[in-house]
């Protein structure tokens, strides 16, 4: 089931996002990475500096995020020759660029794939914010990242990119009975009884594994030495990673305060003329949640761009308590949205892609051996 190739609500392509710098909507301290523009979002970059932070923060409708951190920053780091930060420190990064958004055009932010598998905690903040990673419809201003390194201490430098924003017209969500539709004509996600709801395809946890010994994921280790988050293959997988295997089991004891890389029962796919983002599933069902939501693009998983059979890594923490994720247990919803146009790119399609036709897969920053 395509959808119109031009709408009047929906995600901005690629070529709508070229637009907005050339008409002055959207600017940037320097020229644009030949990569930095993906088919339904825009990578940012950090800026020069960082600022160590007490604690997190939101601005309030009546603050812009500079004095917010004349009053909570505890020093400032230069990253203009790549810097150290530290897990369980909070850091606030003005970013490269910045917006003047049209009044019906809003936007959202998210970290980018690898930047969730390093287990990164970041988050985009806008003056007057009172959410995160929520750009409104209009806004005119600069942008700044928190980033706090989670599991393993990071370096970064000016240009690094952690985080992604997508900019959308409209109301483009798919409901339940569109969605439906489409899993019909495009197999959305490889199931033949796909479960829908919430405004959703749930996606489940794949333990029984792969290979002899049945690989079902990774845990990641403490006080490591640092990962370059611009470094692809640079770091040993068996120095930050402990694998995991079922042997039959088909379960998983989550511990609390582990970090866990473990991959979806099913593949995903989206169309060329949509765009997807997972959503935690609800937590009220158990004591764990995928641990960052996550922009899939427009050609994830589909076959003429090399994706058929891609599934979802997940990045997954328990809560208080320690807790048993069984095989096939539902952990997070694929929701779907239209693309106001065509993307002349499409994801995996000479884009430099890390995780098309995906596995279980680690970020591009480990090697085996």
């Amino acid at each position: 089931m395509m959808a119109s190739a031009v709408r009047s609500t929906g995600i901005l392509a690629d070529n709508a996002i070229r637009g907005l710098f050339d008409s002055g909507r959207l600017t940037s301290e320097t020229p644009l990475d030949d990569d930095q523009i993906q088919p339904a979002s825009l990578d940012l970059r950090l800026g020069a500096i960082a600022f160590r932070v007490r604690a997190s923060f939101l601005p309030g409708p009546s603050h812009l995020v500079a004095d917010k951190l004349d009053r909570l920053k505890l020093h400032v780091i230069d990253l203009s020759e790549g810097a150290v930060l530290e897990t369980g420190c909070v850091y606030i990064v003005p970013l490269m660029e910045s917006l003047d958004l049209p009044a019906e055009l809003a936007a959202s932010a998210n970290p980018k794939s690898s930047t969730g598998r390093l287990d990164i905690f970041t988050r985009v903040i806008t003056d007057r914010a009172q959410e995160f990673d929520k750009i409104p419809a209009g806004y005119s201003g600069p942008l700044y990242l928190e980033i706090s390194p989670r599991t393993f201490p990071i370096v970064v430098r000016r240009g690094s990119r952690l985080s992604q924003i997508r900019f959308r017209k409209g109301k483009a969500l798919l409901g339940e009975s569109e969605l439906l539709a489409l899993h019909v004509s495009d197999t959305l996600v490889a199931s033949e009884t796909p479960n829908v709801s919430g405004g959703g395809i749930a996606l489940s946890i794949d333990l029984k594994g792969t290979g002899p010994e049945g690989l079902i994921g990774y845990r990641g280790k403490h006080h490591t030495s640092v990962v370059d988050v611009d470094r692809k293959n640079q770091h040993d997988i068996f120095d930050f990673w402990e694998p995991l295997f079922s042997r039959g089991r088909n379960e998983l004891i989550l511990d609390p305060d582990e970090f866990y890389i473990l991959v979806s029962r099913e593949a995903v796919h989206v169309p060329p003329l949509y765009a997807a983002e997972m959503t935690p599933f609800d937590p009220l069902v158990g004591e764990f949640r995928v641990h960052y939501a996550g922009f899939f693009d427009p050609g994830f998983g589909h076959a003429p761009a090399g994706g058929s059979g891609s599934r979802a890594v997940l990045e997954v923490r328990s809560h208080e308590v320690p807790f048993i994720l069984e095989h096939g247990q539902i952990v997070g919803r694929l929701v779907y949205e239209h693309m106001l146009d065509t993307p002349e790119g499409l994801y995996g399609s000479g884009l430099g892609s890390n995780y098309q036709a995906q596995g279980l897969k680690l970020s591009k920053h480990f090697r085996v051996g």
